[in-house]
């Protein structure tokens, strides 16, 4: 009898019923904090797995499949040149616009295909937090310093954070380089060009998809025009994606016109018989579903992209819903007009994290890592904190850790590059926030 596995059985049914048999199910905050992890975990299946995370594993799976590990060593590899790794990384996500759980599939395929430590965890960061759209609301909520500043913390965060982190594990990146040096790559399958546009189709289609709704009285501009139009938008871009399965990945022509003309179908029938918030994501998941099926048979190489994007999936599904219920019982569920307090209360939040102390800037950096943020929706939620008193310190501290961490962040990242170096990051953004909240709100 193996006596530690019969122990560690032991221990979690003994968990187990101590935790049913102690449940404070009388407590009206542990009904509320109950009723915030329901929403919670409601609200993000419904706005953001179908139409964001699903297309992100497909990107993914571009980046492991098609990407080359030399175009990858080229930009971001462990003997890249610094300048250029760092650039390319450090403004990545003016084209994604993903959050802190929408980039883990693409950091890890990166990573994966040999990048270097430093520009990878440049590109992790700088994904979500210098989103280009998240950028121009905080402008025009929060106001234009604001906006300046957080552009500024983010591409300096991305850049400084990497580049400590690659100096911390200079040994393991000095064994990578060595690797690297002596790695014989195999000709380009394709013109790069064909690789590029079909990821950047794919990015696009993603962005339009999950464009953010203007403020309520904004009903002119181009933010307006683009989100009245953007399914419009992303249908033009769909099309592209069809050129791109036939012409670059040599699909047959009659599967994917098939799929595109059922994708088409849905999407109208959906309008006219569902509507609403489910409404978009019934042709999403046709679309989704008819190019897992186009792919499987679409030769070898077109498979294994799917497969890929299984794998990115399987790897990292659970560990968001686990950070997401988490989340939602401890910090609450706060979305549009919702605002359930989780155990601890929003009024906690708030109340310590006025004027601009060390303490109110590093408690607002803690409460933004573990804090889960979807795309835009920090800027809204800091809008509401500081008018009830939140300084404009602890505010930009918030911006800067929030977006780019989250407790299902942190989970996925210790399962790509260990505990050690999940801990080192997210104690450097952390830092790095405190410390620019408290110059910011000197200022």
């Amino acid at each position: 009898m193996d006596t530690k596995r019969e122990l560690t059985i032991l221990f979690w049914i003994m968990a187990f019923f101590a935790m049913a048999f102690f449940m404070p199910v009388s407590s009206e905050t542990f009904r509320t904090a109950v009723d915030a992890t329901l929403d919670l975990t409601k609200w993000y299946a419904q706005e953001h797995v179908v139409l964001c995370l699903l297309p992100a594993f497909f990107i993914a799976g571009v980046i492991s499949v098609f990407v080359s590990q030399g175009a990858v060593l080229r930009y971001f590899g462990a003997n890249a040149k610094k300048w250029l790794a760092y650039t390319v990384a450090s403004v990545s996500g003016t084209i994604l616009a993903v959050c802190s759980c929408t980039i883990l599939p693409l950091f890890s395929s990166i990573h994966k295909r040999g990048a270097g430590l430093g520009p990878a965890v440049a590109f992790l960061y700088s994904g979500p937090a210098i989103n280009i759209l998240a950028i121009i609301l905080t402008a025009r909520i929060l106001g234009f310093e604001m906006g300046v500043a957080r552009i500024i913390g983010a591409v300096t965060f991305a850049i400084v954070i990497g580049s400590i982190m690659s100096i911390i594990y200079r040994k393991e990146e000095k064994v990578k380089k060595e690797e690297q040096m002596n790695i014989q790559l195999p000709p380009e399958a394709r013109p790069m060009w064909q690789t590029s546009f079909h990821f950047f189709i794919l990015v696009l289609i993603l962005v339009f998809a999950n464009w953010g709704k203007p403020s309520s009285d904004d009903t002119s501009g181009l933010w307006f025009f683009i989100w009245s139009n953007k399914w419009y938008i992303t249908s033009i871009f769909g099309l592209g994606l069809v050129y791109s399965l036939i012409r670059i990945l040599h699909i047959k022509w009659w599967w994917v016109i098939g799929a595109a003309v059922v994708t088409a179908v849905s999407a109208v029938l959906s309008n006219v018989y569902i509507g609403g918030i489910l409404a978009p994501m019934v042709p999403m998941l046709v679309a989704i579903t008819g190019l897992s099926l186009i792919t499987l048979w679409g030769g070898d190489e077109n498979r294994e992209w799917t497969l890929a994007s299984w794998d990115f999936a399987k790897q990292i599904m659970p560990l968001l819903a686990l950070g997401v219920i988490v989340a939602g019982f401890l910090l609450g569920s706060t979305h549009g007009d919702t605002n359930i307090p989780g155990v601890v209360p929003s009024s906690w939040i708030s109340g310590l994290v006025g004027g601009n102390s060390v303490f109110s800037n590093f408690f607002a950096s803690i409460v933004g890592a573990f804090m889960y943020f979807a795309t835009l929706t920090e800027v809204p939620i800091i809008q509401g904190l500081m008018a009830s008193g939140m300084g404009k310190g602890p505010a930009l501290a918030l911006l800067l850790a929030g977006p780019s961490l989250s407790l299902p962040n942190m989970l996925v990242i210790r399962g790509v590059m260990g505990t050690k170096k999940t801990i080192t990051y997210v104690a450097l953004v952390v830092v790095m926030a405190t410390i620019s909240g408290l110059i910011y709100g000197a200022l």
